[in-house]
């Protein structure tokens, strides 16, 4: 609990005007460098009254550059860039009545820009540089430092930083999905451009930039927490802070082309394999196995989905098939590289059914107008997908890595858990409040009845 109130006490130093860095890391991480033992003949000096054995000499070996690996990350980053543009803004975008579904997909395909800007900027060095258990360094502002023959592990770091980049471009637009509607356009760049760095950064580094939850042992394999619990709660707080729609529930706020929305959520299903695949950082039978489990989870979510749909409402809809399986694809984030297909197939079959129950009676009783259900899908299958971890992670996929103690890894990963509820919660609420008292963060009350196509843009769909 004192790293989680520590972990709370990095906002004020990060909305603070200057920052004071603790300890650097005493360790680096373990795919930047390879240690090997040069194996020699044994060997015996010349002179017989003196000779001694020569012990084989520990020497350092320098990683190498793997074409292949390369080759399956430079693939990777393109179908990550594809989840969000055009994947979720199309998902979104159908999602939404007509005269909003510009701005939505435009929040998409902004947050792709706004982001690779401060990503390169400061994200990925408060991301991955050498700094504390809490926060990395500014040894590598702008991408300084960094030359095309740096590696990481096995492939070049900067093809490394693009692919970080792709994460916390769509962990962003995720957040999209709670706002939506009513939110000036404004006010949604200022958000996204401090949360990325004051919320998405540090929770990064917390889990895969050497930071205290990653040395506790939390196991995420491809973001449970980094993506999706981090931005379903932060959607969660932006839609309790904006308001509910105008007309929500007297008025219909059904969908304007579900066509869309099932083009977008397949091509999120076929960029999640680069999500999780490139996850393994290599072309390789962790990377083969993470597409297979992830396919598995997000068919059986599907399924689930649909026969609950079918017995709580009399008929499974496509829109339903379509959330399901965006649901198993979240739930087997944390886990898709860590466990077998058994525990895929049953981690998607729990997620479609909890995620169906998020975005209904959890969401009635929460109260809050999360107006394409970023919270009921993320961050509910998120929640669920970092604690099944604890359960599935199996020593056939991880070997000696798989923990030996369920109930000791069972805590590692609430701790995850509540500390990025905490810390992306409370961040949340106090970015849109400052942008709120400075600017105000919802349209006027003839701007949302105009629709925000017209009122923040000038434009409409004929």
């Amino acid at each position: 609990m004192k790293k989680m109130l520590l972990a709370l006490s990095l906002s004020g130093a990060l909305l603070g005007g200057s920052v004071t860095w603790a300890e650097e890391a005493v360790t680096a991480p373990a795919s930047s460098e390879v240690t090997a033992v040069t194996v020699v003949d044994q060997a015996v000096l010349t002179d017989p009254a003196t000779a001694v054995a020569i012990a084989p000499e520990p020497t350092t070996e320098k990683p190498k550059l793997d074409t292949g690996d390369t080759a399956w990350i430079l693939v990777s980053t393109a179908l990550v860039l594809l989840m969000t543009i055009p994947g979720l803004a199309l998902f979104y975008g159908g999602m939404v009545r007509k005269k909003n579904v510009l701005s939505t997909m435009a929040h998409s395909f902004v947050a792709a820009a706004i982001v690779s800007i401060t990503w390169v900027v400061i994200g990925y060095t408060l991301a991955f540089g050498e700094g504390n258990a809490f926060i990395g360094g500014l040894d590598k502002v702008m991408l300084s430092g960094i030359t095309t023959d740096a590696l990481t592990g096995t492939i070049p770091e900067i093809l490394f930083v693009i692919f970080q980049m792709t994460f916390a471009i769509i962990t962003v637009a995720i957040i999209t999905g709670s706002i939506a509607e009513r939110m000036k356009f404004g006010a949604f760049i200022a958000f996204i451009t401090i949360w990325s760095v004051v919320v998405y950064v540090p929770i990064t580094h917390w889990v895969w930039g050497g930071g205290w939850l990653g040395q506790d042992g939390a196991l995420d394999f491809a973001g449970g927490t980094v993506v999706h619990i981090n931005s379903g709660v932060a959607g969660l707080v932006a839609a309790y802070m904006l308001g509910k729609r105008m007309g929500l529930g007297r008025e219909s706020m059904a969908p304007h082309n579900l066509a869309l929305t099932v083009i977008g959520a397949s091509l999120v299903w076929v960029g999640w394999f680069g999500f999780n695949g490139g996850s393994a950082l290599g072309a390789n039978g962790s990377a083969g196995y993470a597409l297979v489990v992830t396919q598995v989870a997000a068919a059986a979510a599907a399924v689930a989905w649909l026969i609950t749909e079918k017995v709580v409402r009399g008929k499974s809809s496509v829109l339903g098939g379509a959330s399901g399986a965006v649901a198993g694809l979240v739930v087997i984030t944390p886990a898709a590289g860590f466990v077998t297909v058994g525990g895929a197939m049953a981690m998607g079959l729990i997620g479609g059914v909890v995620c169906f129950w998020g975005i209904t009676a959890l969401k009635r009783a929460l109260k809050a107008d999360d107006s394409l259900d970023a919270f009921g899908l993320h961050g509910v299958g998120g929640i669920v997908g970092a604690i099944l971890t604890a359960f599935f992670a199996s020593p056939f996929i991880m070997g000696d890595k798989a923990p030996t103690d369920v109930l000791h890894q069972l805590w590692i990963q609430v701790e995850g858990v509540l500390a990025t509820i905490a810390y992306s919660a409370t961040l949340t609420f106090i970015i849109l409040k400052v942008i709120d008292l400075a600017i105000g963060i919802r349209v006027e009350s003839d701007d949302e009845r105009m629709g925000l196509d017209l009122s923040q843009h000038g434009e409409r769909v004929e």
